[in-house]
């Protein structure tokens, strides 16, 4: 792994939990940084500004973000985060994953299966009400099930008011709770996708690096009442598009961070957490490997789970090369004693002097159970669509007939509609991928467990891991779409008169899985109240001028386009479209570095110095994919669609000495859609904000 020294100097590492740094952080649209933005850059960020921002932004339920760019519902994102999409939409003789797709007409804009798209419509601090359910002195146990509870009225008290999707968030790993609601799109369809050589050009070599020459994006169009929406917040089409040293903002969904996370935690995660699931990841690649290897559509069919798995391992070995660094982590155990230090001067804040010892006691008894908590409860154990199906099924049937606040989190009234629109897609979902997925997955659990395990005996019925898996995936029924709407309609009755053989493996673990999952609850139960503690102690000492984790939910982040030295070699912040055909002509054209043919075709009728991709030093994370970057104006300049290998670290700190953060240019896209793909219907509806009539 070529991490060439992650933090080669202490500065990378500078100031961690204490003042902000440069353009640092993933920031919360009801908190914005504006005096950062005003003393930094002279920006003054006003609400209109901001609000139109939001109602432009789009979360892609697949994993990703996106935004509007057109009043007639047109959205763009990632060609990775639409890879889900065109997967389920794709068969053998249509592999639009590989091969790309332009509808030119709207009758040819293809339904997505199971997409749901989401857009914030308000931010509401419900932090009192949540706290005031959970009294002091309660067990961990029951301190749990009165957060759950309360926090469920609330989501439900909104889904009953406003009809939108509404979701509780925790922020700062407990110090405050804001409703999040969000309007809901399920019928969108796929308008356009370049072929994936081009999208992803330089495969896993050239992933989480820099140069790039990367046309990662995917369009798509919402509906509603079988017609294109009609939106009035869309972000308007640069016509330059991003410049070097130009401020730009990322407007998107990051995924998760762990930069408020104690000491011990970090360790955890170092030790324990990130070697399972590298070794989880290495063994899923071998396996896709050479399952992929055998015909093109095996390959098709394990595409994005392969794409997935690759992108994680890596991910991974990245975030693992940051907690490894002794610099990384002595500025964290430096910070945390300064810290504690603090407030042991000051003597007013007990419980968060008392919180890291909880904290530490609490990820103990996580890491004892671990184990059998991501195989069981995590189904690392049981890997396949088949099984994941039957479990739904088993515990709809257990948890909908209880009251709305003592259900499991997935099963709650404001989840429900996300979970049917999940559960009764008509996905493809293929036997002998299954199979091969389900039986690796048992093997694993034999090997992890011992194969003489009790609960793996059971699992197993004296059978080898093949041979059940084989038997388990023919058997079963829950793929047959009106086979789980009738069961998840009849209950737990109907469920338990099906003896579906799927859905009786499920049972026989569950009670297993609960067990763990309501023991690492009430842990994480602990370490919530414990954060809150530190939370409110930190907020009492340095004001609430400050960032949460990511929490994929909408966050603000900027930076300004800006270049970086690596290796005592300056790297430009753009590449253009004649270093695409240098990179493939010094490569020989082999793959992953083989252009598509039309490219090679059209090759004469692209400017060469269009510019193809540019980093920044905007602060990102995974789930950050397609997040729309804008200039000063608000208008579009740009997608994000990957970070540098060294912005791996940003998990646990933020650096912007050679962190940096990838987009597509919008002028790139323009170029592409114009003189490659002859979609200047699309180029039009871009540049002028409108679907031609």
């Amino acid at each position: 792994m070529k991490l060439r020294s992650l933090l080669a100097c202490a500065v990378v590492i500078a100031a961690v939990q204490t003042p902000i740094r440069a353009d640092e952080g993933m920031w919360l649209y009801s908190n914005p940084p504006r005096q950062q933005l005003k003393d930094r850059y002279g920006f003054e960020l006003t609400h209109e500004w901001l609000a139109h921002l939001q109602r432009s932004s789009v979360r892609f339920n697949s994993g990703g973000s996106g935004s509007f760019i057109s009043e007639d519902g047109l959205v763009i994102s990632n060609h990775h985060v639409g890879a889900d999409a065109l997967q389920k939409v794709g068969s053998k003789e249509k592999n639009y994953l590989r091969d790309g797709f332009h509808a030119r007409t709207q009758v040819e804009e293809i339904k997505c299966v199971d997409l749901e798209l989401n857009v914030l419509q308000s931010i509401e601090d419900v932090t009192a009400r949540v706290t005031a359910a959970v009294p002091a002195g309660l067990s961990a146990d029951d301190a749990f099930k009165a957060r759950r509870k309360v926090t469920s009225q609330i989501e439900k008290e909104s889904l009953d008011k406003t009809g939108l999707r509404s979701n509780v968030i925790t922020l700062y790993q407990g110090g405050q709770y804001h409703l999040y609601r969000f309007k809901r799109y399920t019928d969108v369809r796929l308008v356009f996708a370049p072929e994936q050589q081009i999208a992803f050009y330089g495969g896993d070599p050239d992933n989480f690096e820099f140069p790039r020459f990367d046309l990662d994006i995917c369009l798509f169009r919402v509906y509603e009442n079988d017609q294109p929406i009609k939106v009035r917040d869309y972000l308007k089409w640069s016509k330059a598009g991003a410049a070097d040293g130009e401020l730009t903002f990322v407007s998107g969904h990051p995924g998760r961070t762990d930069r408020l996370l104690t000491v011990t935690e970090l360790e955890y995660l170092r030790d324990v957490s990130y070697p399972y699931m590298l070794s989880r990841l290495r063994r899923l690649d071998s396996v896709l490997t050479a399952w992929s290897g055998r015909s093109e559509e095996n390959a098709r069919r394990a595409r994005e789970d392969f794409f997935g798995v690759q992108n994680s391992r890596k991910a991974r070995e990245g975030g693992i090369g940051g907690l490894q660094d002794p610099v990384l982590m002595g500025k964290k155990v430096v910070a945390e004693r300064a810290f504690r230090t603090r407030l042991a001067l000051k003597g007013e804040f007990p419980e968060a002097e008392s919180a890291y010892e909880k904290i530490a006691a609490a990820q103990a008894v996580i890491g004892q159970q671990a184990l059998r908590y991501r195989l069981l409860e995590g189904e690392h154990g049981f890997e396949s669509q088949s099984y994941g199906i039957a479990r739904i099924l088993l515990r709809a049937g257990e948890e909908r007939p209880k009251p709305n606040g003592e259900r499991l989190a997935e099963f709650v009234d404001s989840e429900t509609a996300s979970l049917e629109l999940n559960l009764f897609s008509d996905k493809p979902i293929y036997e002998d991928y299954e199979i091969l997925r389900l039986s690796d997955s048992l093997a694993y659990l034999a090997e992890l467990l011992g194969y003489t395990d009790p609960l793996v005996v059971k699992v197993l019925d004296g059978k080898s891991p093949r041979a059940r898996a084989l038997e388990l995936i023919q058997g079963t029924k829950v793929r047959d779409v009106a086979f789980r709407k009738k069961l998840y309609e009849g209950g737990a009755a109907a469920v338990t008169a099906a003896k579906d053989p799927m859905i009786e493996l499920a049972r026989l673990i569950d009670g297993d899985a609960r067990s763990i999952r309501k023991l690492l609850d009430a842990q994480d139960e602990i370490k919530q109240q414990a954060h809150a503690a530190i939370a409110r102690a930190r907020f009492a000492l340095d004001g609430t001028g400050s960032y949460p984790d990511a929490t994929f939910t909408l966050r603000l982040a900027f930076g300004p386009v800006k270049g970086y030295e690596e290796d005592g070699h300056k790297v430009p912040a753009l590449t253009t479209f004649g270093g695409l055909f240098e990179r493939a002509a010094s490569m020989n054209n082999r793959p992953p570095f083989d252009l598509p043919p039309r490219w090679i075709k059209k090759k004469d009728a692209l400017n060469a110095s269009t510019p193809f991709n540019f980093v920044s030093t905007a602060d990102i994370i995974g789930g950050n994919s397609g997040s729309p970057v804008v200039n000063r104006a608000g208008e579009f300049v740009g997608i994000i669609f990957d970070g540098n290998l060294q912005s791996l670290v940003l998990d646990f700190v933020y650096e912007d000495v050679v962190a940096r953060a990838l987009s597509v240019h919008s002028s790139a896209i323009l170029e592409a859609l114009n003189k490659v793909y002859g979609a200047r219907d699309l180029a039009r509806e871009i540049q002028s904000g409108h679907r031609k009539s």
